[in-house]
């Protein structure tokens, strides 16, 4: 291996100093939402017949872990796109997320949502965006958007605290979702793929 000056190096220190930034950004953030936006998209979880899940690169990675979680719940859901996706219909829910609440297939899966007759959830940064918009249940991440570069929101590159944050509102709901039905974590666990 050739190392010359221009090689980065991370000390213990630096990768310290990134936890704590992160973790600091992660529990202001958290302390700002409105937690009755969060109950009103747990409500909704609960009350749907089928749940989709419908989110664009990382944002959409979450919503595949939040699904996973309503998966062990016993919920049936979907992520908009898999191939064996089926049509979405009136009582079920479409929850999406999207820091700007402009990312067009986002917005246009609520669309198409909407006029099937279900309902949207959306989680996003901007409550006067598209997606908003569209949403009968809206739960706002006070986070900085991936292009807003320098912002004083976060020092995190490019729409990482919305994602971690965003990680954060669905696990919360599935831990409150969880804890209304008085089912052991042996019996979710039943639920859990076992053609790994």
């Amino acid at each position: 291996m050739n190392v010359t000056a221009e090689t980065a190096t991370t000390t213990s220190d630096d990768v310290a100093s990134n936890v704590s930034l992160i973790l600091g950004e992660m529990g202001h953030t958290a302390s700002r939402i409105d937690y009755g936006q969060v109950s009103r998209l747990a409500d909704e979880i609960s009350g749907a017949e089928r749940v989709f899940l419908a989110g664009a690169g990382r944002s959409g990675l979450v919503l595949r872990m939040a699904a996973m979680r309503l998966m062990h719940l016993g919920k049936t859901v979907h992520v908009a796109g898999d191939t064996t996706t089926p049509a979405i219909n009136a009582g079920d829910l479409l929850i999406v997320a999207s820091g700007s609440g402009t990312t067009s297939g986002v917005v246009k899966a609520a669309q198409t949502a909407l006029s099937a007759g279900a309902q949207v959830a959306a989680i996003t940064t901007n409550p006067s965006s598209p997606l908003a918009g569209l949403a009968q249940t809206v739960v706002v991440i006070p986070a900085a958007q991936k292009t807003d570069h320098g912002s004083d929101v976060s020092q995190q590159y490019s729409g990482s605290l919305f994602e971690q944050s965003l990680f954060l509102v669905t696990e919360a709901v599935f831990h409150s979702l969880w804890g209304a039905t008085d089912e052991p974590a042996e019996q979710l666990w039943l639920r859990h793929a076992n053609l790994e």
